[in-house]
This record gives structure tokens, sequence and C-alpha cells, in this order.
């Protein structure tokens, strides 16, 4: 699984720089740009694309927020933890990890992939190769974010490379700039699609795996709310981009649904 890892870290990096350096080494908007002394924008473009390899790793290799077993040791101690563990119902299962061998804290879940139990676990990303849980969430909506503008920039600079004739010598001129651009539109696409999806969620305090899983998990299915993490979007937004500190969904979630309708 270790090569497998490296293999996808090294195959997004020289994809990134290469379809890159293709764009500016051909006759496109850039390079033009370059030949008349005007780099500011080409070292804008380059230093964007660094900034997202560098955002990429910064995702593909933080701890997403594994439970760790210490942890148990320091929660069973603290007076908060002994406040909330009483109150749990019998029918919702806080449960010990049958392959971690860890009490999980509330939307924890097991991760076959990475062999750990992540806090707020929301997916495991095969592009990242890593799961993507409550402490390198934020940062993955960040180089989703600078990847969206690289590829917008990438896709308008490749198109402006681009001239049509009916001709295989036109074709061999201009294949790589075809390809790229083509690339681009598709990586463009899923960047957009999963952006607006987990903004989306995000908003609702809701992750990808309790979005998809709302009927298999005992807190939700007897939750008298739709969603008891919900204190609004703007609430949402704050915690999760904000937030300096793991929260206690346990806190939150008994709050919620005490409250009176």
């Amino acid at each position: 699984m270790g090569a497998g890892r490296l293999w996808v870290r090294v195959a997004h990096t020289a994809l990134s720089c290469g379809l890159a350096l293709g764009l500016l080494l051909h006759r496109t908007d850039l390079q033009e740009q370059e030949e008349r002394g005007e780099l500011l924008q080409p070292l804008v473009f380059v230093l964007l694309v660094l900034c997202s390899i560098l955002l990429y790793f910064r995702v593909s290799l933080m701890d997403p927020g594994y439970v760790k077993a210490e942890e148990e040791e320091k929660a069973d101690n603290s007076k908060e933890q002994s406040m909330v563990i009483p109150l749990v119902p019998s029918d919702i299962k806080l449960r010990r990890c049958g392959y971690c061998m860890v009490k999980q804290p509330m939307r924890a879940r097991h991760c076959h992939l990475c062999q750990h139990c992540v806090r707020r676990y929301d997916h495991h990303c095969p592009w990242i190769e890593n799961c993507i849980g409550e402490k390198n969430h934020p940062f993955f909506i960040v180089y989703l974010s600078v990847q969206l503008v690289v590829l917008l920039w990438g896709c308008q600079v490749a198109w402006s490379g681009l001239y049509f004739e009916l001709s295989w010598e036109w074709l061999n001129h201009n294949i790589f700039l075809l390809t790229s651009f083509l690339l681009i539109v598709i990586f463009t696409t899923v960047v957009v699609l999963l952006l607006i999806s987990h903004l989306y969620l995000i908003s609702c305090n809701t992750t990808t795996w309790e979005f998809m899983s709302h009927h298999r998990i005992s807190y939700l299915r007897h939750s008298e709310l739709e969603n008891p993490f919900d204190q609004g979007v703007i609430l949402n937004l704050w915690r999760f981009f904000c937030s300096c500190h793991l929260t206690k969904w346990e806190k939150i979630y008994f709050h919620r649904n005490n409250e009176p309708v």
C-alpha cells in the first residue's frame, strides 16, 4: 500500500508540473507575455501551481484526525467526559472499534485503507491517498479552491494556443494543447462538483459518510432532529474553518436534541 500511495503522489506531481510546463513552452498567451517581458502573469501562474502541489501534499501527508488510544485515558479523567457519557441512550451505540480497539468518539469511523479510526470521518480520497477527516478537511477545501483557479486559468491558456485547421500537420502541431485542454476540462468538472457538494455539506454540518449512510448510523437514526449537528450556516462555516481545536460532537448532539421544540 505504501508503494501505491507513493505512485499516486508522484503521478499527481508529474501531471501538474507537466501540464504547467507545457502551457508555458507552447505558443500561448503566457508565452507571448514572457516574450514581451511581461512576467507577472506567468510568475503568478507558476506560483499557483506550486501552491496547489504543496497543499496537495499537506492534505495527503497530515494526520486527518486519527483517534489515539492515549486520548481515551485523558477523556476518562476529564469532568466533561463524565458529564456526557451518562446521557447516552441505550439505543445509540458509542462503540469500541473492533479493529483499532479504541473507543470511537461520535462521528468517527474506521477506515480499512488507512487502518485507523478518523474523527468526523468524511471519506477516503483515492487521489489524495488519505482520509478526509476533522483535521485536514479545511485544508482539503482550500486545496480544491486553489486547484480550481489553476485549472480554469490553465483551460483559458490552453485554448489561447489553439487555432483550428483540418489537417494532420495541424493535429501534430497542436496535439499537446488539445490533449491538455480536454484533460483540464475533465479535471475542472470533477473539482467543481466536489467543491460544490462539500461546501453544501459543510454549510449543513454533515459529512459525506453521514449523508450517504444516514439510515445506518445509530446516532442519526435515533435523533429527534434530521441533522443534530446543524447550528445554522454561519456557525457551521465558522466552526469548520475557524475552530482551532477538536470539537466534542457528543456535547452538541445532546444539547441540540434536548432543546425545546
